[in-house]
């Protein structure tokens, strides 16, 4: 048995220098001092052996566990030290590099443009409505004064979901809407943001785009007043210089309607290839509310008068920004959008 266990430690201390993990390490603890190890084995032996020869043997046992478990303890601490510096090198951070500066977001230059169509109106008196932008074709189209049959739909390719709602082509609906929820013959003034749809898609046009539309309602409101409240608009964007001219025009829900025209705000009116050398640039459609319109509102065109306009918010952001390719506003190249 002396010599067995002789064998057994020299096997037990080769095995622990060949283990180069921990986990080895362990399946040796196990293997040779666990309760079914075999050293465990040769100690349960030692019942066989005669009184004199047991304490000798037990004593070697002794002494083989105590070297065993010393052995495997220093070994486990050094793949533990080993370990923990291995894993402290590869996630090393140096504290004295400086700070990352935090990337900070700014506003679309869609969103700079509706701002400030909208605060110029605001400070004009104008209210900001809103409404759904999956529209019932009655207020997209029939108290709009365009029936089912009404040729101007075909300029207005639509996006129908089902027979009666569509996504809205443009926020006039929210005219209607206003109109109809307030007192009959009540005076307004709004402004109608939002996002519209047309199956459209090139460098000036998209199938999704942005609009506001304007309404004021009262007795006495003339064209000169629609007049007057466009060239403050346009002072307000594109800055005195800039000249306004009204070219007649046709709309199933203004009469008289009328194009409203900018000086190229390239060129300064001098003609180039932007406005296709005539010096002009249209901005909007505009003209006053046809009386079929506010009678179907339960407005009585006998007794107030109002008029109307609507431009696209990419048309005004490339203007002011010069830009030339409408699609830029939604491929979200960050090299684009910082220049904002």
């Amino acid at each position: 048995m002396e010599e067995q266990l002789r064998s057994l430690r020299q096997t037990a201390l080769k095995e622990l220098s060949k283990a180069n993990n921990i986990d080895s390490v362990n399946e040796l603890k196990v293997k040779y001092l666990g309760k079914k190890g075999l050293l465990t084995g040769v100690l349960r032996g030692l019942g066989a052996l005669s009184p004199e020869e047991r304490p000798r043997l037990g004593q070697i046992v002794n002494e083989v566990r105590t070297e065993l478990e010393h052995n495997i303890s220093t070994k486990l601490e050094k793949l533990k030290q080993a370990e923990l510096a291995d894993r402290l090198a590869s996630e090393k951070i140096d504290v004295t590099l400086p700070g990352r500066m935090v990337s900070m977001g700014h506003q679309h230059p869609l969103t700079l443009t509706l701002n400030r169509i909208k605060e110029t109106f605001m400070r004009m008196g104008f209210d900001v409505a809103e409404g759904p932008e999956v529209e019932n074709d009655y207020y997209n189209f029939e108290a709009l004064n365009l029936p089912q049959d009404h040729p101007a739909r075909d300029m207005q390719d639509s996006f129908y979901i089902t027979k009666d709602f569509l996504l809205r082509t443009h926020t006039s609906p929210v005219q209607v809407r206003t109109m109809q929820a307030v007192e009959p013959n009540s005076p307004i003034r709004i402004i109608a943001p939002g996002t519209v749809y047309r199956r459209d898609y090139d460098a000036t046009h998209s199938p999704m785009f942005h609009q506001v539309e304007g309404l004021v309602i009262g007795k006495g409101i003339r064209f000169s007043d629609l007049k007057g409240t466009l060239e403050l608009f346009v002072q307000e964007i594109f800055g005195n210089k800039v000249k306004v001219r009204f070219r007649p025009s046709f709309f199933p829900f203004t009469e008289p309607s009328a194009e409203v025209d900018i000086s190229c705000v390239m060129c300064e009116g001098d003609g180039c290839r932007v406005c296709s050398g005539t010096g002009w640039l249209e901005i909007l459609g505009s003209g006053m509310v046809h009386p079929r319109v506010l009678a179907m509102s339960n407005y009585n065109p006998s007794i107030v008068s109002g008029f109307a306009f609507g431009m696209g918010i990419e048309r005004i952001a490339m203007l002011v920004y010069g830009i030339d390719d409408l699609r830029l506003f939604f491929d979200n190249d960050i090299r684009f959008l910082r220049q904002f």
